[in-house]
């Protein structure tokens, strides 16, 4: 049976061992599908996170997708275009059971405007990064990097630790809303600012966020003690960031680190400009989009003018990943890019490795299965101290969503090993259920993204696309149960595309196959694109665990 859900008690999280489809890796696909809702921002909408990222195009598409996944058999593939089902077909019982192409626009036409336009006429919808796919889990999906980029700024800047130091940042959404707890779990004193009050108050419920101060006042001193004491907290301040953000400067405070994560990758869904009420911006979303288009960018100039202030003042200042800085330029902040971009700045040799956010869901509904993986993985990588750290500080601190799941950075040969040891404890029932495995699309093989995930990179191929979507056919020939290929949409049109992949833990022989083939693979081209682009990191890699790489010249 179904659990309640106090968050959006329409829509229940999806648990037990009683299966509605015809096999559990559809109901795994099933059950992922529901749990992106329990857990989502608008599920009313279906809008999963960041302002527009769906889950499917409309309801009517919805329902199909939910009817298909119940009758199919496990020798078909049911096809998704943009959220929205168009065919299943004959395949074989090693195919995916479930390919998407999710807001896919020719280059030329991958503009805002384009994309509304065709929203508004229900041909696209865009699905965000794992939303659209079906793996989102709640905040935590982020908050394992989010952490890791906070402690890879304490060792470059504060001696390896963040106590008594004030972290600044905006956006408290299905993204944003993991920053306050990583923050806290990393030792600091985190001021977190949103517009929207109801996102202050869902954060603070679930666990996520501690206090929400009545006034900035209130908030720069219960940072100030807390600074003083070196006591971790988190705070959230209802506020907008383009006004927040330059009164603190004003005022001479410099945070030791400041970064956004608010929506300001849309500047007509996402983004709210200042001195206007979020009703008022609704208001303008159908009729009156350049005026909102252009208020917002004005907001984010301030915004980010603020944000090269602190710098200037010593703060350690990146962006987390929301086009701030691309909005900022163009609305005539030439420097906007001094301001550096978290993958580069931080995580680049762990990318390099392939070492990024793997994550895993609980199909049974039951916490008791993830504690039981916990265990397994502080067994199996007793010497990663990345990981062990963290999956302490999460079983810990970070409250499930949804579906129990839990992430951890993990790289080539790791995911593998630890998805086939699982697959062992569902065959011999170790587990009430089994496992579904994903990762963020934010991965080393599976996005091109020049202003945030591989900018910089060290032969100029920031732009080249082919790398997800070779990752998309590799994994489709590596029988991996769900693969995606997604571009962006609203403001994110144009700047990105990304691949996602699912593989069901059910226990068979044939799961674990599919299991090690798909992971394996994955991982594999991941390092391969890093040597490619000639990081030495992924060519020791490669040597040292015997990866396929085809070295011409």
């Amino acid at each position: 049976m179904p659990r309640p859900n106090p968050r959006h008690p329409n829509y229940p999280i999806p648990s037990g061992p009683v299966l509605r489809a015809k096999g559990w890796r559809q109901e795994a696909l099933l059950r992922l599908l529901e749990n992106v809702l329990s857990v989502g921002e608008d599920p009313d909408n279906l809008i999963v996170y960041a302002a527009l990222g769906k889950a499917a195009r409309n309801w009517a598409s919805h329902r199909a997708i939910v009817k298909a996944l119940t009758e199919m058999d496990e020798d078909q593939t049911l096809v998704i275009q943009s959220g929205k089902p168009v065919g299943l077909l004959k395949t074989h019982a090693k195919a995916p059971l479930v390919i998407m192409a999710n807001c896919n626009i020719v280059g030329q036409w991958a503009k805002a405007e384009v994309f509304y336009e065709l929203q508004r006429k229900g041909l696209i919808c865009w699905g965000g990064l794992t939303a659209g796919a079906w793996q989102y889990i709640g905040s935590q999906g982020v908050i394992q990097g989010t952490y890791e980029i906070f402690m890879r700024i304490a060792e470059k800047r504060f001696g390896g630790s963040l106590a008594g130091r004030f972290i600044l940042t905006a956006g408290l959404g299905g993204m944003g809303g993991a920053q306050p707890l990583a923050g806290r779990m990393a030792g600091a004193a985190i001021l977190c600012v949103d517009i929207d009050p109801a996102r202050a108050a869902a954060r603070k419920a679930v666990g996520y966020l501690e206090h929400v101060a009545p006034d900035l006042d209130t908030a720069l001193s219960m940072i100030e003690a807390a600074v003083k004491e070196k006591r971790a907290t988190s705070i959230g301040l209802v506020g907008n960031a383009a006004e927040i953000y330059p009164e603190i400067a004003r005022r001479g405070i410099v945070p030791d680190i400041v970064t956004d994560q608010t929506s300001a990758h849309d500047l007509v869904y996402g983004y709210v400009p200042k001195g206007m009420s979020l009703d008022q911006v609704k208001g303008l979303r159908d009729d009156g989009q350049g005026q909102l288009m252009a208020a917002s960018r004005a907001s984010i100039v301030e915004h980010v003018s603020a944000m090269l202030d602190f710098q200037k003042r010593g703060a350690e200042v990146f962006d987390n990943g929301n086009l701030i800085r691309t909005q900022a330029r163009e609305g005539g902040v030439a420097n906007a890019f001094d301001i550096p971009i978290f993958t580069e700045a931080y995580l680049r040799p762990l990318f390099a490795r392939a070492i990024g956010p793997f994550r895993w869901m609980a199909l049974s509904g039951e916490e008791s299965d993830i504690a039981r993986i916990d265990d397994l993985v502080l067994d199996m990588f007793r010497d990663n101290g990345i990981v062990t750290n963290w999956i302490r500080l999460a079983r810990e601190n970070v409250p499930f969503e949804g579906l129990p799941a839990r992430i951890a950075w993990l790289g080539h040969g790791e995911r593998t090993a630890l998805a086939l040891a699982v697959n062992r404890l569902v065959a011999v029932g170790e587990l009430k259920g089994p496992i579904a495995f994903s990762r963020d699309h934010l991965d080393a093989g599976a996005m091109t993204h020049p202003n945030i995930m591989t900018e910089r990179m060290k032969d100029g191929s920031d732009a080249i696309a082919d790398w997800p979507l070779l990752d998309a056919m590799l994994l489709s020939s590596s029988m991996a149960d769900l693969v995606v290929i997604h571009s962006g949409g609203g403001g994110y049109a144009g700047y990105m595309t990304s691949c996602g992949v699912t593989i069901v833990a059910d226990g068979t022989d044939a799961g674990a196959e599919r299991l090690e083939q798909a992971l394996t693979n994955d991982t594999s081209l991941g390092v391969i694109r890093y040597a490619d682009a000639g990081y030495e990191e992924s060519l020791d890699e490669i040597g040292k665990k015997g990866i396929g790489y085809v070295q011409v010249g």
